[in-house]
């Protein structure tokens, strides 16, 4: 079973992910335009505050507070919109991305700061400018600008707020930015931040996973334990030996095939029904109780 992350309501992250064995999923302007408008949508769904972002040709990177701990969430939203929306356009198939998305704990303040200005660096590292405000596709032009409506994906005021200038800003950038973060390994994944500060968060987490009297037999298990559904797709497929949108949902074994499909994403991939006939085109002309009884029936067969 995969590891709990480390997490809770109001925690600070530095979360990435990159494309399946290093492939520029995210090449040109228009592919990295779609992943921002679909960061924006799932941002203000789950209510996640995204502080920075820098999205490179092959992975990209988030510092973000987990406001109120849907992160998880937010990142299967986020990945398997922008899973589908690649293997349409350029065709193929596979995985999308590498796998559920790395996130590191962040202590506030100083490591924070510090995360920040290491993200809006990173194109400076890779080589593809000189200067981190040349780079268009992270959120640096957000901060310090005279227009209010400059990006409405990051918290700008926010982190104008914790770097106090954008003098102060750049000179992070060049100074923290240049060397790697001080990153400990824990039972439950990294942290940034102090000894304290682990002791504190991993309380804070081991309070919130604890289960009460009350809750057993009822918790829904947690997003960070669901594969991205472009993947339970591509399985699918590869096991059946066709594609989704070959399937006659006018036969009985066409019908059948969906039934299984269905429960693969319920299960594996941990959409809801709404999430399914919205973003999944073979379902997308059933209603919310239609999916519902073709899943329970097919789990009675099981």
């Amino acid at each position: 079973m995969r590891r709990a992350r480390i997490t809770y309501p109001g925690a600070f992250h530095h979360a990435m992910n990159r494309g399946y064995d290093g492939t520029n999923i995210f090449k040109g302007n228009k592919n990295k335009a779609q992943f921002l408008d679909y960061l924006e949508d799932a941002s203000k769904k789950m209510k996640i505050r995204i502080l920075a972002y820098s999205i490179m040709d092959n992975h990209y990177h988030l510092v973000l507070e987990n406001s109120i701990g849907k992160m998880s969430e937010c990142f299967k939203r986020l990945n398997g919109l922008y899973g589908m929306y690649y293997r349409k356009s350029a065709g193929g198939k596979g995985y999308v991305f590498q796998d559920r998305f790395k996130s590191t704990l962040i202590e506030k303040d100083a490591y924070l700061l510090q995360s920040i200005a290491y993200l809006l660096r990173n194109p400076v590292r890779a080589g593809i400018v000189y200067n981190a405000e040349d780079y268009i596709w992270s959120s640096i032009k957000a901060y310090y600008s005279k227009s209010s409506n400059s990006n409405d994906i990051v918290d700008a005021e926010f982190v104008n707020e914790l770097f106090g200038t954008k003098e102060s800003l750049l000179e992070s950038i060049h100074t923290f930015g240049a060397s790697e973060l001080p990153v400990k390994i824990t039972r439950f994944g990294e942290v940034l931040g102090s000894e304290d500060f682990i002791k504190s968060a991993l309380k804070k987490f081991d309070r919130r996973t604890k289960p009460s009297a009350q809750s057993i037999g009822t918790q829904r298990t947690d997003d960070r334990y669901f594969d991205p559904v472009e993947k339970v797709i591509w399985e699918f497929e590869k096991i059946k030996g066709l594609k989704i949108d070959e399937i006659n949902t006018h036969t009985l074994a066409g019908k059948r095939q969906r039934g299984e499909l269905l429960v693969l994403i319920k299960d594996k991939a941990g959409l809801t029904y709404k999430e399914i006939s919205r973003d999944v085109d073979i379902f997308g002309d059933l209603k919310f109780s239609s999916l519902r009884e073709i899943y329970r029936n097919m789990k009675r067969s099981e």
